[in-house]
């Protein structure tokens, strides 16, 4: 049986609130994609860890460093997101 942790992150665009849920793999993608199109430093994803990567405080600790790499990138691009960004956090389904 395989597992695996889906990670809930809070978006924030002015009055507007909601949540998008994605795998670590997701992260990875959308990261691989924004390093070759942006020239975003690699190294800025939280590695992937694969002993007890589905204990309580592993879970807890990743939750964090993704909504801070999610910053990270929104700081990046503060006028315009890139458009695989915009579409991993839904900005086209709340923010018109």
């Amino acid at each position: 049986i395989s597992s695996f942790q889906v990670y809930i992150i809070q978006v924030s665009v002015g009055s507007h609130q909601w949540t998008v849920k994605h795998r670590y793999s997701d992260f990875h993608d959308l990261h691989e994609k924004l390093v070759s199109e942006k020239k975003i430093d690699k190294n800025l994803l939280p590695p992937k860890k694969i002993i007890g990567k589905n204990s309580k405080s592993l879970v807890e600790k990743r939750q964090k460093e993704l909504e801070v790499y999610l910053q990270t990138l929104l700081i990046k691009f503060p006028v315009t997101a890139p458009k695989v960004l915009s579409h991993f956090l839904h900005f086209h389904l709340y923010v018109s």
